[in-house]
């Protein structure tokens, strides 16, 4: 061997076994140190994926969907849905069955909820569209009325935005009858309520008022006031009102609204009114006739008594008086009435016999 090969060996047995010199001794607390951060890092690189949790597959999130599907029954058909649509809408009737804590139906043994009695499949799959879109759209075999009463017991709004419907006529038919709902209701809590309660603290059980123009002026002669129907018969002033009577379906639907609000004999219609004194005519033996300008005007009438199978009402015509009305009479002494048997029989002895009973002696 040479020397160089040979120096090289002698320093490597001197680092082995010896390893307190001063050199060496830097050197392999130096790899040493090197060693462990080498080490350390190699741990915490591999703890650190125990430590995170397993993410999700995708598979799991269609499992969980449907988990959390519920099942209709309306009219012997199944729908499977999703709570969360109904849920968006808080304030429809299937919103709050399924948002709030309170449980207002239970499911069957099959697990399935039987909602919406008495409305058809067919519009149900209709109304199902506004939980999704937004929308309605009326099949052309169901009725306009049919979807507006189903929307209504349903609570989901029935207006132009959210309906669509090929019949016009129908959709614009229904909608006239929600506005003339709502007008009503203005006018009877402002414009009727207030004579009806002016009625009642008379003394009244009933209200009859008649609907003027505000341009009708109405003049009475206090010597000849004209003879109505109606006694306490009421007038308002309002021409909105006036229109509003005009159209039968809105008298219907105002008619429909005092019987929601518990008033009884409703009636609507158009009669004379006076509205001021055109002449004066002397009848034969001095009666004087006043004749009147009568405008037709709409009128309503109702009670708030209620209206049972036999009138409350006492009509005295029908009964006879049993008071007397002779003082001489009352205080007479009371006549004493015999059988009517025992009165009868002498009159049958102390007649004569017709020709009849004579043949049958002979």
């Amino acid at each position: 061997m040479s020397d160089s090969q040979l120096k090289g060996q002698e320093a490597m047995r001197r680092s082995f076994f010896y390893p307190d010199s001063s050199s060496d001794t830097e050197e392999y607390r130096r790899d040493s140190e090197e060693r462990r951060k080498r080490l350390s890092k190699r741990n915490v690189v591999r703890r650190v994926p125990t430590m995170k949790p397993m993410p999700s597959t995708s598979q799991d999130t269609p499992r969980k969907a449907l988990e959390d599907r519920i099942t209709l029954v309306v009219d012997n058909t199944r729908f499977v849905v999703d709570p969360a649509q109904f849920t968006a809408h808080p304030n429809t009737m299937l919103g709050r069955m399924f948002s709030s804590g309170i449980e207002f139906t239970h499911p069957n043994e099959r697990g399935e909820y039987e909602v919406a009695e008495g409305i058809s499949a067919t519009v149900f799959r209709a109304i199902l569209e506004y939980y999704r879109g937004g929308t309605i759209r009326c099949p052309p075999t169901v009725s306009v009325q049919e979807l507006h009463e189903a929307c209504d017991y349903l609570l989901v709004p029935f207006d132009a935005n959210t309906v669509r419907c090929q019949n016009l006529q129908g959709l614009l038919h229904e909608l006239s009858n929600e506005g003339a709902r709502r007008q009503f209701e203005c006018f009877l809590e402002r414009l009727i309520l207030p004579l009806m309660v002016e009625s009642a603290e008379r003394g009244d059980r009933e209200c009859h008022v008649v609907v003027l123009l505000d341009d009708d002026s109405v003049e009475w002669d206090e010597e000849y006031p004209p003879q109505m129907g109606d006694e306490y018969s009421q007038t308002v002033l309002s021409t909105p009102l006036y229109r509003f009577f005009k159209y039968i379906e809105n008298r219907e639907v105002a008619k429909q609204v005092m019987k929601e609000r518990d008033l009884k004999k409703i009636r609507l219609g158009v009669e004379g009114y006076p509205t001021y004194k055109e002449k004066v005519r002397k009848r034969p033996g001095g009666r004087a006739e006043v004749i009147y300008n009568y405008v037709q005007r709409p009128f309503i009438h109702m009670s708030w008594e209620k209206q049972e199978a036999k009138s409350r009402h006492v009509d005295f015509q029908c009964f006879k008086s049993k008071s007397v009305t002779n003082l001489a009479e009352a205080t007479a002494d009371p006549v004493i009435e015999l059988d009517s048997n025992r009165v009868r029989e002498p009159e049958v002895e102390a007649q004569d016999p017709g020709p009849e009973v004579q043949e049958e002696e002979q």
